[in-house]
């Protein structure tokens, strides 16, 4: 008796002994097209109309390298049957790949758009027009068979409003405000039809896959959802499965924080987050402040009363201070995220079952806001963290009475108000109501005393940091900052016209209920786009659960969640901007995640209920193929395009101390503070008498003859900042003398 795969493997051989010229077909087509693949691939990456001037690639080497996968897709199948499937998905692969191609996203802090209609017809390519009117015409075409099924099966489980509702969530999150409403909807028009064109892809992807297959791959789906032992239980969570998807989300991290983000901190925020690890690590709370302040001037830190130090919280750079430490300061949020992926999936199943924790498994380990989250070095990744383990701990202490989870769950939500405060006090809300009986059972007394305690004995260390900072134990350093700098209550929670710090990406003037909505906008639409990095949107499976009316328990609390996260952020005047996605609302990814596991499920049940039993699995087929694209099409251009010398910040001045051997000398730095200044001043040391190379803002003359005076001993170095070049750091001259320098009136010029 032969098995099912034995079976189809000797019809196989059977057909093709019977036609062997038929296979010799088959093969030499193969081998066409995977010859053209290995052309493309080597064309993509020698042809320097896809590299910058420095040799490193641009986005728009993703799409032939697109195109190179879609050829190698095309020949690997020689079986006929699957031909009709794996064009679908090549197609579905070009159309995401030729969408990308026609934004305009670059390294600065702007929001991604497509082109404006008038430019995009005139401004670009060709080829990139017809290939999308061609997937156009083909998934038009396509669908004309399948819009009754269609319409069915939407008015057997939504009703119009529902649909409607979905409609708009679909539209309106497609692209992002702009300040010209003709713009806008113009834009809108497009990007909803872009989404809708891969989407129509999607389902006819799914619709082609070869019906004898559907039960070779149900069992495959069966393995991955962890069903195939439904009697497992819970314990023993971090099976080989989740262990190797911790280490996938870990190393990918970690591979593009090193060659795409080059380990250098690329927002002035990392700067001062860095330089407090740095200062910590050595074991102090302050520096001296430098004899010219003005020199040294970086944004977030504070020289004042003989100090020098840095005014956000310090929860985070005493996290930061252990990667410091081991010299790897770069790895510790890859390290995190890694573990987030372990204590995800242990929530998921607490909250549900295996099947949703392994599909949130899968969603995290292709999420791009996730891992290009943790190429960085910011607080959020570390805020999650919190969240997930108090939320696991809480969960424990819900099973087991034992009043000892609370206090880790309390002590990690005291870390969370160290890192991020306003993060702190919304899990210390959330899991405090879930704690006395919101969307469950109440806990005892001795439980919520003990969460109490852990909140209190790690959150109370502010008080004395505060008060050693800013001479107020209430005072948080970088509220004291941000009066001091840009006025009173500029940074505080609120509405109000004193709101806001003038920065370009604050909608109006102050802060209110429109500017809320503004930024709401602009989070959502990052949220499409970045949760998931699907052509056809990320937040569609979530819309289809909210609105089926089969919400659960638990998906009650993953709203709650992401409701309290939206309220509390919407009294803030800025929408955290488009670093890293919705970073402001990353506390929002893992019940993003979570409900959209829920959606898939929903889904999959919808469709069991059908005529044919295993059109479900035609589901898990559409996810597998759209995260594949997710892999192979939207990181590389995201890393590439957004995250390489992001903001103009390099690293060069650490491989020109090397090539010059600046050695104990003074680098003056000409350009403006952010980024010239800034970048270079992650390399200065912590002691600014030491023998090493200090970097110091040429910022005018005053201020240069003030640091040559004191740096009189020291040769000097002048280098123009990559705002003057157009390029990278480049040394202008050197080694001088202070004291010609100081006696030249020509020197500033």
């Amino acid at each position: 008796m032969y098995s099912d795969s034995q079976q189809n493997a000797v019809s196989a051989n059977s057909m093709f002994s019977r036609n062997p010229r038929r296979l010799a077909l088959q093969r030499a087509w193969q081998v066409l097209l995977w010859t053209l693949a290995a052309v493309v691939f080597v064309w993509a990456f020698a042809d320097s109309r896809f590299r910058d001037p420095e040799g490193f690639p641009t986005g728009q080497i993703c799409l032939p390298i697109a195109f190179g996968f879609a050829l190698i897709a095309l020949g690997w199948t020689a079986e006929s049957r699957w031909r009709k499937f794996v064009c679908w998905f090549a197609l579905l692969l070009l159309g995401q790949a030729v969408s990308l191609q026609l934004i305009e996203a670059g390294n600065l802090i702007r929001y991604q758009h497509y082109k404006p209609l008038g430019r995009l017809f005139t401004q670009t390519e060709p080829l990139l027009l017809t290939l999308l009117l061609t997937q156009t015409a083909i998934v038009m075409a396509g669908m004309r068979r399948h819009w009754s099924a269609i319409r069915a099966w939407l008015t057997k489980h939504f009703r119009i409003w529902q649909l409607v509702s979905i409609g708009l969530l679909f539209i309106l999150s497609s692209t992002a405000l702009s300040r010209e409403v003709s713009v806008y909807v113009a834009e809108v028009l497009f990007a909803t039809f872009v989404q809708a064109v891969n989407l129509g892809n999607v389902v006819l992807l799914a619709w082609a896959f070869p019906e004898d297959r559907l039960p070779r791959i149900k069992e495959k789906v069966k393995v991955f959802e962890g069903t195939e032992n439904p009697g497992g239980g819970r314990r023993g969570y971090w099976d080989r499965f989740v262990v190797i998807a911790a280490l996938w989300v870990a190393t990918v991290a970690a591979l593009l924080g090193y060659f795409v983000y080059q380990r250098h901190p690329h927002v002035s925020d990392e700067v001062a987050y860095l330089q407090h690890a740095r200062y910590l690590a050595a074991g102090v709370l302050t520096l001296p402040a430098p004899v010219v302040p003005a020199a040294f001037e970086v944004y977030l830190i504070e020289i004042e009363n003989g100090r020098w130090y840095a005014t956000p919280p310090f929860g985070w750079p005493a996290v930061l201070a252990i990667g410091v430490l081991l010299g790897v300061p770069w790895l510790v949020n890859p390290m995190l995220a890694g573990l987030n992926v372990l204590l995800a999936y242990a929530l998921a199943r607490e909250l549900y079952d295996r099947r949703i924790a392994r599909w949130v498994l899968l969603l995290l380990c292709i999420s791009p806001w996730h891992i290009l989250m943790a190429i960085n070095f910011m607080t959020h990744t570390l805020t999650l963290t919190c969240a997930l383990g108090a939320g696991l701990f809480v969960v424990w202490a819900r099973r087991t009475d034992r009043a000892q989870w609370m206090v880790a769950a309390g002590g990690l939500v005291g870390l969370a108000s160290l890192v991020r405060p306003l993060e702190g006090l919304i899990l210390a809300g959330l899991l405090g109501l879930w704690s006395i009986g919101a969307w469950g059972r109440r806990l005892k007394p001795l439980s919520l005393a003990a969460f109490i305690l852990g909140v209190t004995a790690i959150g109370a260390f502010a008080i004395p940091y505060n008060k050693l900072l800013t001479g107020n134990p209430f005072a948080n350093p970088i509220m004291a900052y941000t009066d001091k700098h840009f006025g009173i209550g500029t940074n505080a929670l609120g509405f109000g016209s004193n709101r806001g710090l003038g920065w370009a990406l604050d909608p109006f003037p102050g802060h209110g209920p429109l500017d809320a909505a503004v930024n709401a906008n602009l989070n959502i639409f990052s949220m499409n786009i970045e949760l998931l990095g699907w052509g056809a949107g990320s937040l569609l499976l979530l819309a289809l659960l909210f609105f089926s009316g089969t919400l659960r328990k638990a998906d009650y609390l993953m709203l709650a969640v992401i409701a309290v996260v939206f309220i509390a952020h919407s009294l803030y005047w800025y929408s955290g901007g488009p670093d890293f996605g919705a970073r402001y609302w990353y506390l929002m990814l893992f019940p993003c995640v979570v409900l959209t596991a829920r959606g898939i499920q929903f889904l999959v049940m919808t469709l069991k209920s059908g005529s044919n039993s295993l059109s479900y699995i035609r589901v898990a087929i559409a996810i597998f193929s759209l995260s594949t694209l997710t892999l192979v099409n939207y990181f590389p251009w995201r890393a590439i395009d957004k995250y390489h010398h992001y903001l103009g910040m390099r690293p060069d001045v650490r491989y020109l101390a090397r090539q010059f051997n600046f050695g104990k000398s003074l680098i003056l730095i000409r350009g403006n503070r952010h980024p010239d200044y800034v970048s270079a001043f992650a390399y200065n040391p912590l002691d600014l008498n030491a023998d090493v190379p200090v970097y110091a803002w040429d910022r005018d003359p005053s201020v240069r003859a003030q640091i040559l005076q004191a740096y009189r001993d020291r040769p000097v170095w002048i280098v123009n900042g990559p705002s003057l070049t157009g390029r990278g750091y480049e040394v202008v001259s050197g080694p001088l003398r202070a004291g010609d320098l100081l006696t030249s009136a020509k020197a500033y010029k």
